[in-house]
C-alpha cells in the first residue's frame, strides 16, 4: 500500500485579510489539507498577509535596503515542502497582489542550485487553489501554475481547483447559502487535485527527484551541452 506519510506539504494562503479575519480561500484549503492530513502528510498553511514581507526578487531583502524581511523564514518552509500549493483570491479578474509578491518571492530563490546543479526547486510539485465572485478561476490558475513550472516545480494533471459565486456582489465561499462548500464541482477538482499532488510527489521522491542529466546549470556553466549541436561550441 502506498504511504505518504514521510511527505511534507505547504500552502501559501494569499488572501488579502489579516488573522483572525475569516478567509474564504483558506475555507478551501482545508478542504485540500483535511486529506493530506488524514494520509500522514505535515501541513504547514502560511497566510502571507500576516507576515511583513518585503518586496523585491531577491533572497533576503535586508541586504537591498529592507529593514525586515519575514520571506526568508517561509523560504526555509518552502524548501523543505515536498508539495506547494499557492492558494488565493481573485480580484478585478485577476490574481491578488499578494499572490503576485509571493510568487516574485519565489523568483528570487529560482537561481539557487540543490546538491546535484540542478535548479533547486526541481523535484517538488505544484498546485493551486483560488475563490471569488467573478469569472477568473482558469486565468489565476494558468498563471500560478506556469509561474510554478517556470521556477521547477512539477505540475500534476488537474493540478488545479477553485470555487466562484454568481459574478457581481454576491456571496463568497464561506457565506451562509453560498453553496461553495457544496459544491459537488469544486469538491471534486480539489479532491482530484490532491491526490495527483500526493502522486506525484511520492513517484519523485522515490525517485530522489528529477533525474539530473541535461538539466544542471552547474554543468552548463562548466561547458557541457548535453548534446546540443552548435557549431560555436565544437
Amino acid at each position: 500500500m502506498t504511504t505518504y506519510d514521510d511527505l511534507q506539504a505547504l500552502f501559501l494562503n494569499c488572501t488579502l485579510k489579516r488573522s483572525p479575519e475569516p478567509s474564504n480561500t483558506e475555507g478551501l484549503v482545508d478542504v485540500s489539507r483535511k486529506i493530506m492530513e488524514k494520509q500522514g502528510v505535515g501541513v504547514d498553511v502560511i497566510r502571507a498577509v500576516d507576515h511583513d514581507i518585503a518586496t523585491g526578487v531577491w533572497p533576503d531583502m535586508t541586504e537591498h535596503g529592507w529593514p525586515t524581511d519575514a520571506w526568508p523564514a517561509i523560504q526555509e518552509k518552502v524548501m523543505a515542502a515536498d508539495i506547494l500549493v499557492i492558494a488565493g483570491p481573485i480580484w478585478l479578474g485577476d490574481n491578488s497582489s499578494v499572490t503576485k509578491q509571493v510568487i516574485e518571492r519565489l523568483y528570487g530563490n529560482s537561481s539557487v542550485l540543490n546538491e546535484h546543479g540542478q535548479y533547486a526547486y526541481y523535484g517538488r510539485v505544484g498546485g493551486c487553489l483560488i475563490t471569488g465572485n467573478e469569472d477568473g478561476v482558469k486565468h489565476c490558475a494558468m498563471n500560478v501554475l506556469y509561474s510554478l513550472q517556470h521556477l521547477g516545480y512539477t505540475i500534476p494533471p488537474q493540478a488545479d481547483a477553485g470555487w466562484i459565486g454568481a459574478a457581481g456582489p454576491g456571496p463568497s465561499y464561506l457565506d451562509e447559502g453560498s453553496g461553495g462548500p457544496e459544491n459537488d464541482f469544486t469538491n471534486r477538482n480539489t479532491t482530484f487535485m490532491t491526490w495527483n499532488l500526493l502522486h506525484l510527489a511520492r513517484i519523485l521522491k522515490d525517485a530522489g527527484g528529477i533525474p539530473a542529466y541535461g538539466n544542471q546549470r552547474s554543468e552548463w556553466d562548466a561547458g557541457c551541452r548535453f548534446d546540443f549541436e552548435n557549431p560555436e561550441y565544437r
